[in-house]
């Protein structure tokens, strides 16, 4: 096995006494683990902090081998992890795909679109530049893995007018004339998620709620719901810095 990409860091832990265990996301070839000699060095340390880009050579004798890493650093967003609100959403994005991901199954859709929420959250002066891209980022994921939201018809009528709620059973959208009494039931439908564009922080707090229900109910379970507990932390700090 001989495989040389450019990728995303998502996780590094540490494996003996200087080495490091790095998961990496790569665009044709998906999730690649590989162990990285020296990895806890002064020199390697910071380039391989999550969300960095990084240039990876991953070489192994036998496709069950975990591959040796060489790595050569492209991006840093080392400068992120100082600032909270930042920091949390590169923890969160990362942990969140390394714990969604299956090894070596390439998502290229998802590669751009992580590459593309961590430069928001880089180039954005305020979290609202950045907090919508995260949840449509969300979306995205749930429907890559096969858990993806009906947000294209009313799952009671079968029309496309008037959208307004998302059902927390089925993931579908439901109509305002048909939600008439149960709204309260119902997760309100930000048009940001459908639409696209700019979305103001009540429509960015709903969205968040939605994906967030998905994420645990489906995704995120049992050994892979650990995660979960970087996204309260964002999201109870988006919360704080809207109030």
């Amino acid at each position: 096995m001989h495989l040389r990409a450019e990728a995303i860091v998502l996780a590094t832990r540490a494996h003996g006494e200087h080495g490091a265990v790095v998961r990496a996301l790569t665009r044709g070839d998906g999730v690649q683990p590989g162990y990285v000699r020296g990895g806890r060095s002064r020199q390697l340390r910071p380039v391989l902090q999550p969300a960095n880009a990084i240039a990876g050579e991953w070489r192994a004798r036998t496709g069950e081998q975990l591959a040796a890493l060489t790595v050569e650093p492209l991006h840093s967003r080392a400068a992120l992890h100082g600032e909270p609100l930042p920091a949390a959403a590169l923890a969160w994005l990362t942990a969140l795909t390394a714990a969604a991901l299956p090894e070596a199954q390439p998502y290229p859709r998802l590669y751009d679109a992580l590459g593309a929420v961590l430069d928001a959250v880089e180039a954005a002066p305020a979290a609202r530049g950045w907090a919508s891209a995260l949840a449509r980022y969300e979306l995205l994921l749930l429907a890559e893995l096969g858990f993806g939201l009906d947000l294209s018809a009313c799952v009671v009528t079968g029309g496309g007018d008037d959208l307004a709620f998302v059902s927390p059973r089925s993931g579908g959208a439901v109509s305002r004339g048909a939600a008439f009494g149960y709204e309260e039931r119902l997760f309100a439908l930000p048009a940001f998620l459908t639409e696209g564009g700019a979305a103001d922080w009540t429509d960015i707090l709903a969205g968040l709620a939605i994906t967030g229900h998905f994420l645990a109910r489906d995704l995120l379970v049992e050994r892979r719901a650990d995660p979960l507990v970087a996204r309260e932390r964002l999201v109870a700090m988006l919360k704080r810095a809207v109030a």
